[in-house]
């Protein structure tokens, strides 16, 4: 039979005895993760979805005067039999059309778009040999980026003509690609302008002018060379000899020797017309022709701040008159307003399933022991906001459904080990002691019970495919905050219990129910007038209604 001494064997957990001893470290390490929790959030990129890369690559092959038939021959299928036979290819597509072959390539998510490409590039140019010998031109390979999706249009519209409109649109399209956030911004439906030389034939003919004589011509005068450089005191300056046209009119002037050898003027046998391209791209809004930007956003850069900025560019210009007033700017597509608002739904859903929380932990703990705990959710979450980071991820609806689902499991090991101190602490006076040894005694059972939750989520965030690939980040995030909890139950809860943690046995007297009560409409009270401030009505209203029920819970127990 076992000694008493033995039975009562006294343990420690290093790591907690270290923080119990060292309050003031652990403190200060606390304030520490808040605040760097919070910039954290703050600075991680906002998205609606997270950013799912497929490695696609398309290869287009142009063959003029080709039938469908021979272009699957000839070009579609020697190219598909070398591209078949890479590695990580999920599947190829291709379409044989009149004079024009294209093939779709899509690999694997987990091979890199960079050496997609490449190997792609490597398989055309091991199929060169059985290709015709008399393309216009190689085959084009180039890669399909899903992410490259407008986050906003911008379209403009008046009682002018297009080509004064996109003088105002090549402005904002310089300050908004300004941003680092932005990649491009596309115009649509504008004119292009171009200089056409109408060469009539009758006149080029009798002058003995060909099409190659006025080309050359037009060429050459339109040329900057470099003329060297000359000697200024002790500096070297270049020279440079400007030849290109500022405006039509000195096209007009040029001199084209003919073949008889005689000088003759383009204006004395072509039309200068200073004109547009053939419009081949329109853009309509509300009935109206527009000239629309397509704004383009970098990968991995935060979707609101984009948003924002580019909304603050157009009051800049508004309060600067850059534009006539009566020119209309319309902003349409904007997708950062479905980020917000998801985000601002699941942000608020975190918070009322937190009050919740901490309202079923007053139940059964009481109003201290359930505060220790309940700080275990926001303290874990500014931890993973740290680490979330280097893992590469964004704020997005499956991160933050990730955040939702750890919100009960999180404080179950903070209960564990809040309450073991509150069993110990009754046969042990030295609060100290009874933090140490309850730590201890649950180090192997809570890390067991940790490791068996997170256990099914190990292998979801190895699943493959394009299906693993965007559900990675809900287990991913799962771990983190459990593993994150663990640090907050064994490093800064038992500090919590050691500085406050008084037995309800130890006085009597200043624990009675009523101010238990108080003590919670306070802190109740406290929340709803955040809540209000930051202008959270609905969760206002819901802390309220909490607050009364829990007034009713305590009269019907009386």
């Amino acid at each position: 039979m076992k000694s008493e001494g033995t039975k009562n064997k006294f343990k420690e957990f290093f790591a907690t005895s270290w923080a119990i001893d060292n309050k003031t470290s652990v403190y200060v390490l606390t304030l520490f993760i808040v605040l760097i929790g919070m910039v954290s959030y703050s600075t991680i990129p906002k998205e609606q979805f997270p950013e799912i890369v497929i490695p696609t690559i398309l290869v287009s092959t142009p063959y003029p005067g080709t039938s469908p038939t021979d272009m699957e021959n000839l070009v579609t299928r020697p190219i598909e039999k070398q591209i078949k036979s890479l590695a990580g290819v999920k599947k190829v597509t291709s379409n044989s059309l009149q004079d024009f072959s294209s093939i779709v390539v899509e690999f694997n998510t987990d091979v890199i778009p960079a050496e997609a490409k490449q190997k792609v590039k490597d398989a055309v140019d091991k199929a060169r040999t059985d290709l015709p010998n008399n393309l216009p031109m190689e085959p084009n390979v180039m890669d399909i980026d899903f992410s490259e999706i407008p986050i906003m249009y911008i379209n403009i519209s008046g009682q002018y003509d297009l080509n004064k409109l996109k003088k105002y649109a090549d402005r904002l399209q310089d300050k908004i690609e300004g941003l680092k956030e932005i990649t491009r911004v596309d115009i649509v439906g504008a004119l292009e302008r171009e200089i056409q030389i109408n060469v009539d034939m009758y006149k080029m003919q009798a002058s003995s002018v060909s099409f190659r004589d006025i080309e050359s011509a037009v060429a050459y005068e339109n040329m900057t060379i470099s003329g060297g450089s000359i000697p200024i005191g002790n500096m070297r300056r270049s020279i440079r000899v400007v030849g290109q046209f500022a405006n039509p009119e000195i096209i007009k002037n040029i001199v084209i020797k003919s073949g008889s050898g005689a000088l003759v003027y383009l204006k004395d046998i072509a039309e200068i017309k200073d004109g547009f391209k053939e419009q081949e791209n329109f853009s309509r809004f509300n009935g109206l022709n527009v000239i629309n930007l397509s704004i383009i956003k970098k990968s991995g850069q935060n979707l609101i701040d984009a948003s924002d900025k580019i909304k603050e560019i157009l009051k800049d210009e508004k309060k600067a008159k850059a534009y006539p007033p009566d020119m209309k700017v319309d902003l349409s597509g904007d997708s950062s307003r479905y980020t917000r608002n998801t985000l601002e739904e699941l942000n608020n859903t975190i918070l009322i399933g937190f009050l919740l929380v901490i309202l079923v932990l007053m139940f059964f703990m009481g109003f201290t022991n359930a505060f220790f705990v309940g700080l275990s959710v926001p303290l874990s979450m500014c931890v993973a906001y740290m680490i979330m980071p280097g893992l590469g991820f964004t704020m997005n609806m499956i991160v933050m459904f990730g955040f939702i689902f750890a919100l009960g499991i999180i404080v179950d090991d903070a209960i564990v080990v809040i309450e073991n101190t509150h069993r110990i602490h009754r046969t042990e006076p030295n609060i100290i002691l009874a933090a140490k040894n309850a730590a201890g005694e649950v180090f192997l059972p809570i890390l067991s019970g940790t490791l068996t939750t997170l256990a099914p989520f190990f292998p979801l965030a190895f699943w493959p495919g394009i299906v693993g690939k965007f559900l990675h980040f809900m287990p991913v995030t799962l771990i983190v905050t459990l593993f994150a909890s663990l640090f907050v139950a064994y490093i800064i809860n038992p500090v919590f219990a050691v500085s406050f943690m008084k037995h309800e046995y130890d006085d009597k007297v200043e624990k009675p129910k009523t101010k238990f009560i108080r003590n919670f409409g306070i802190v109740t009270l406290v929340i709803a007038i955040i809540a209000f401030v930051a202008g959270f009505k609905g969760i206002t209203s819901f802390v309220i209604f909490i607050f009364l029920l829990y007034l009713l819970f305590q009269f019907v127990n009386k």
